[in-house]
């Protein structure tokens, strides 16, 4: 199985790991209890609890609550142990936290607390080791009282300062000390290094990267974090128009759904526009199917080349394309395809190719000069690369090499969907046999459209729209077992989206 090798991981990238390490059954709590122990292993190497005084700086979030756990360990190897809460137990923001607050508390008779909610409340601290726990990763804005205070304090002691994951006051995807910062002789951080460590030396001093009980492996299983990824929070002020204008180009005489269902599904994943261009009595029938539907009406029967000037309009104004469902393969469609590819690199759109589309760009592919997506089932694959895919896991290094060879996004539909951008690979798990019915590729595309519209990196956008859209065919699997239809999914998108974590983890093996 391919492999992401990075030595590093962002704390965006960290905090989607967390939260799909919890859906496959590794809790929040168990990571904490693991990041606090190996704090506490790292001090209980340097430092003997018989003349050793250590004090414990913990915030209100997850990073005080590794703090409390380090604390814990610490007084149960006989550490004198002192725990400076910055601000009131009863504002201790998350519950695993406060769990572990409750199991300090109770220890009262061995480690002595302090609340600091105030500036002015910062005691005097005798210890030879301090613990920083304040902040985590992440950190966007300067440190505000009380904890600038306490990191004044920090750096004011004559101790030796080791930081949890990050020292507080510095932003560790880009090595930024935000106005001060905890000076550390040590910082023991989780799972992989973090980027900005390499322009924060003076900070972080000597880096320790301590397990917590994620296996890589599990960085390539697509979850909920990679939804929470892609999704664009919506401010008060947004406008029509500030979440994406979806441009899809499909549908012919024959068929006029599936660029329906792609359009149906973007706006369900949150897109605000979509325009469906197709022949002209198609895009009247796709305009019968409901007034949310936008549509462009192409002179012909099929996409041919005399749409292209109407389709360079249409792309002034789209944020992502999707070519290709219900397209048919014409031969004045395959070369209308190649003319929308050349229109779309000029517009410098994303673009994502499905089902036809995919196989008329099969025959003069190349890589392209904007990010692109292809969405294929094993036999588009074949047509697109030439090469059968091999039954075992080697698929996984197949699909990656094709992406690399497109410098493209291959997202593999099958049992377990593959995507790779010929670097990163990751599998998604969700989806059921009942998908096998047509039309669920299109909703597919229609979720995928909708996160390259609003900005999302095209290989996360793909990765999050797989996991979304099998969610949603599981749910409806519950509901009438696997007699779907691909509408079926369309109510299910914004619920999987708002609440990724509510979809149960099938059990299946990689195979």
């Amino acid at each position: 199985m391919a492999k992401d090798m990075r030595e590093v991981i962002t704390s965006r990238e960290m905090r989607a790991l967390e939260l799909n390490a919890e859906y496959f059954g590794i809790s929040r709590l168990q990571l904490m209890e693991n990041a606090g122990r190996g704090v506490a292993e790292e001090v209980s190497r340097r430092f003997s609890p018989e003349s050793t005084k250590v004090a414990v700086f913990c915030g209100l979030g997850g990073n005080g609550g590794d703090g409390l756990v380090a604390a814990r360990h610490l007084a149960c190897r006989g550490f004198k142990v002192d725990v400076f809460l910055a601000g009131r137990a009863s504002d201790i923001i998350d519950e695993e936290a406060k769990r572990n607050w409750r199991a300090v508390e109770s220890l009262k008779r061995v480690i002595r607390i302090y609340e600091v909610h105030d500036s002015s409340l910062v005691p005097e601290v005798e210890a030879n080791v301090v613990i920083d726990a304040l902040l985590g990763i992440g950190l966007r804005g300067a440190p505000r009282p009380p904890i600038l205070q306490l990191v004044r304090k920090i750096n004011s002691m004559n101790a030796f300062r080791v930081a949890v994951d990050v020292p507080t006051g510095v932003n560790s995807d880009s090595g930024e000390a935000l106005e001060e910062a905890v000076r550390a002789h040590l910082t023991v951080t989780f799972h992989k290094n973090k980027p900005g460590f390499e322009f924060a030396k003076e900070y972080v001093g000597d880096v320790i990267v301590k397990d917590v009980g994620i296996p890589f492996a599990l960085e390539e299983l697509a979850g909920p974090g990679d939804v929470t990824l892609v999704v664009k929070p919506r401010p008060p002020e947004a406008h029509k128009g500030d979440f994406g204008r979806l441009l899809i180009v499909g549908g012919s005489d024959v068929y006029s759904g599936a660029p329906a269902l792609v359009a149906m599904a973007a706006l369900r994943a949150g897109v605000d526009l979509t325009y469906i261009a197709a022949p002209e009595r198609t895009a009247y029938a796709i305009s019968s199917m409901s007034p949310n539907l936008i549509t462009i009406k192409l002179e012909g029967a099929y996409l041919n080349t005399r749409n292209t000037p109407i389709i360079r309009r249409q792309l002034r104004a789209a944020t992502a394309v999707v070519a290709g469902p219900g397209l048919g393969l014409h031969v004045e469609t395959k070369a209308a395809v190649k003319e929308l590819i050349e229109a779309v690199e000029e517009a410098n759109v994303p673009l994502l190719l499905d089902a036809d589309g995919l196989k008329a760009f099969a025959e003069f592919k190349r890589p392209l000069k904007v990010p692109l997506v292809l969405t294929p089932h094993a036999g588009e694959f074949k047509i697109l690369t030439g090469r059968e895919l091999p039954s075992s896991l080697d698929k996984v290094e197949e699909v990656r090499k094709a992406a690399a060879e497109l410098k493209a996004v291959i997202l593999l539909k099958g049992h377990i969907d593959i995507v790779s951008d010929g670097r990163r690979v990751k599998l998604n798990l969700t989806g059921n046999p009942g998908m096998t019915v047509g039309g669920t590729g299109d909703t597919l595309s229609g979720v995928v459209g909708a996160f390259l519209a609003q900005g999302a990196d095209p290989f996360e956008a793909a990765v999050a729209g797989a996991f979304v859209n099998g969610a949603c065919g599981d749910f409806v699997a519950k509901e009438k077992g696997y007699y779907m239809v691909p509408t079926d999914l369309l109510d299910w998108i914004p619920k999987v989206i708002d609440d990724p974590m509510s979809h149960v983890p099938l059990r299946r093996s990689l195979s």
